[in-house]
């Protein structure tokens, strides 16, 4: 953490930026040996080359925090196309901000040139554009290091690690915001939320994360301006819907994100359901859903967003199921349509990829499956491919919805027996009903005698 000797100052606002706190390196605790020897390849060569490098943002935060970094961001005074010319395996992406993207195998060093603050007289290649409710459609503006600093979005982000001294310049006040443990929106809150609606998840996601408490200026905005959320593309909010519920901390982002009320602009339709039906069920499966996944996530585990997805989703979809069947269809026909509809209405929102929305639609038709074990039924059932994730959903729909519970249990024993134990289990379903093959038959006609009768 942070070094006795050091001193505390007050969070600045973009407003009020002078010079920033400069922590030597005696006075913090970053070493080279926590850094990425690929990030510090591209600061060394882009310092060489003559141009300003610094290590920003997140992995400078984790390390004084005391967490293992998983990314390492590079800031630059050198342009996108200046860093791809020092750089073979470099790749730009992005039309809101354009990025370089070093590659090294795995591993992806994203390198940003400084920001800089917008203006009216807008050059042809450096330029931003805005929405009419303030928010950045493009961001391609270039400045200086106190400009970038300035246009970061919490003061814990706009700490810059220096290659030529090894010195952690401060900008915004984000050593002591540490220290405090507490995010706090860099600027006038309102203003940056216009800008980037997501950074009001962002909040949400760095609070769990970091266990630190949202400032009161910088929360207070986001009950007012949770609807600008609805503005955002759908494949950046599924980008950072993974972002909330595969981190380890899925249930405490879930009830921070409907304290605020952004959590209707991800999933609205079982945000409505829970609103209408707060002690059922329905809250307390996908409680149990997310801490499930956390736990998976924090022992090394996989979770597919298949499973997310079909969790959220599955009681809005069996609700539309039942309107549809009281209007006449079949059961089967309503639960078919159902599932279309209620993908359909959550890709408005997210825009969840076909290789989730086929594992999601598997994962809800098994269900109707479960109760048919006779025969080679119950085996055939465990070859499918998402076999697993449907039954483990099952015998979690089965803690809230006792009338499942005698199969779930049956199905958690049969998946642990062999193959002989199995062959088994089925045959003894048979017991106590009649067992006979022996089907009667009824007196056959006898054939009607076309023949001529010779008198």
């Amino acid at each position: 953490m942070l070094s006795g000797s050091e001193q505390s100052q007050e969070p600045q606002s973009a407003a009020s930026f002078s010079k920033p706190l400069v922590v030597t390196r005696e006075h913090h605790v970053v070493s080279r040996k926590q850094l990425s020897p690929n990030a510090l390849k591209v600061l060394y060569r882009l310092k060489d080359a003559g141009y300003d490098a610094y290590l920003v943002g997140g992995c400078i935060r984790d390390i004084l925090l005391g967490l293992e970094p998983k990314d390492f961001d590079v800031v630059t005074n050198a342009t996108p196309e200046q860093i791809k010319k020092q750089f073979r395996n470099c790749r730009l992406i992005g039309r809101r901000f354009r990025l370089a993207h070093i590659m090294f195998g795995r591993e992806i060093i994203e390198v940003a040139t400084m920001r800089g603050h917008h203006s009216d007289e807008q050059e042809e290649k450096n330029k931003s554009q805005a929405s009419d409710q303030g928010q950045l459609l493009r961001d391609n503006v270039y400045g200086t290091i106190d400009e970038d600093a300035e246009r970061r979005d919490f003061s814990i982000n706009a700490l810059y690690y220096s290659i030529n001294d090894f010195s952690i310049h401060d900008f915004a006040g984000g050593m002591e915001a540490i220290k405090n443990r507490r995010i706090e929106l860099i600027g006038d809150p309102e203003t940056r939320y216009r800008e980037d609606p997501v950074r009001m998840l962002r909040a949400v996601r760095f609070a769990t994360k970091l266990d630190m408490t949202i400032a009161p200026a910088t929360e207070k905005p986001m009950f007012q301006l949770a609807s600008l959320l609805g503005n955002i593309p759908a494949a950046r909010l599924f980008e950072e819907m993974l972002k909330l519920f595969l981190n380890g901390k899925a249930e405490a982002n879930f009830d921070l994100l409907r304290h605020y009320g952004l959590f209707t602009y991800l999933f609205p339709a079982l945000d409505s359901l829970l609103n209408k039906q707060s002690d059922g069920p329905e809250l307390a499966l996908i409680k149990q859903v997310l801490s499930n996944t956390d736990k998976r996530i924090n022992t090394g585990k996989k979770v597919t967003p298949a499973y997310l997805i079909a969790a959220f989703l599955w009681y809005p979809m069996q609700a539309q199921a039942k309107r549809i069947t009281a209007q006449g269809e079949t059961p089967f026909n309503a639960f078919n349509i159902a599932m279309n509809q209620i993908l359909s209405d959550s890709a408005k929102a997210i825009a969840v990829p076909k290789r989730f929305t086929i594992g999601t639609r598997e994962i809800w038709q098994l269900q109707h499956r479960f109760d048919k074990r006779g025969g080679q039924r119950a085996f055939r059932l465990t070859q499918q491919p998402r076999f697993r994730a449907a039954k483990d959903f099952f015998c979690l729909r089965a803690q809230f919805e006792p009338e499942l519970t005698e199969l779930a249990t049956w199905w958690d024993n049969y998946t642990e027996q062999d193959a002989g134990n199995q062959k088994r289990m089925v045959g003894e379903l048979n017991k106590g009903a009649k067992t006979s093959s022996f089907r009667r038959r009824r007196p056959r006609k006898p054939k009607a005698n076309n023949a001529k009768r010779h008198d």
